[in-house]
């Protein structure tokens, strides 16, 4: 029996207007989308396509132009700004090229930053079971008391993922989350992000330059010319 959808867009355009007062610029046009809770999707296309512009659409960190962005059928778009932030909260992780980690928390610290956006003041201890399960399960075990200067960057962006999963999204999003590392580090992230998805049943969209990565998604869509499409082999 298939999933249900966890997400979909309705004729998304997004459209940026130049300082100049030229004419709108359309970067998306009238995208529909459906992603199934527990799927994985790779989204790709050259650089200056929209890719990451679509991310930020799906994840609420910005507004369409026109059309639809529902998440568990709710319309995002018809949501002021204070009840995204809670959506972006408690429904959706991100994970992006850079950690943003802050360096004067631990490793377990930074984990737990978004368990505090609500206005508590601390970590609750199902919160801080939760994040030293996560950080022994990628391998951070060992450095749950070490500041984000001590980590290598496979470290860190792990870390990173963590953060990103502590407060049990039903949507990952992950924008270029290999791009820094080396090869060996970018594989090894691969490897958890397709774990985490079928394990923990998160749906995973990945924008990427990276065709290995694409290639472990469960399916691709390429950006051309502002709108979604399979890519041509």
């Amino acid at each position: 029996m298939a999933e249900p959808t966890l997400l979909q867009l309705a004729g998304v355009t997004k459209e940026f207007i130049p300082a100049t007062g030229a004419a709108p610029l359309k970067i998306l046009s009238a995208l529909d989308l459906e992603v199934r809770a527990g799927e994985s999707l790779a989204i790709i296309g050259p650089s200056g396509s929209g890719k990451s512009t679509l991310l930020n659409l799906i994840g609420s960190l910005d507004r369409p132009t026109s059309g639809k962005v529902l998440l568990d059928g709710q319309d995002l778009t018809a949501l002021d700004d204070r009840a995204l932030a809670q959506v972006r909260n408690r429904r959706i992780g991100f994970i992006f090229q850079g950690h943003h980690l802050l360096p004067q928390c631990s490793v377990l610290e930074n984990v737990l930053v978004p368990t505090l956006a609500d206005g508590n003041t601390g970590a609750d201890e199902a919160a801080l079971n939760r994040a030293k399960s996560l950080l022994q399960r990628v391998g951070l075990g060992e450095r749950m008391d070490h500041r984000p200067a001590q980590l290598s960057g496979g470290e860190r962006q792990r870390t990173a993922v963590v953060r990103a999963l502590i407060n049990q999204p039903k949507l990952l999003l992950a924008d270029e989350p290999t791009g820094a590392l080396d090869q060996t580090s970018a594989g090894n992230l691969a490897d958890l992000l397709v774990e985490l998805n079928r394990e923990e049943k998160i749906a995973l969209i990945v924008v990427t330059h990276s065709p290995a990565l694409a290639a472990r998604m469960s399916r691709a869509l390429e950006i051309r010319n502002g709108r979604l499409e399979v890519p041509k082999l």
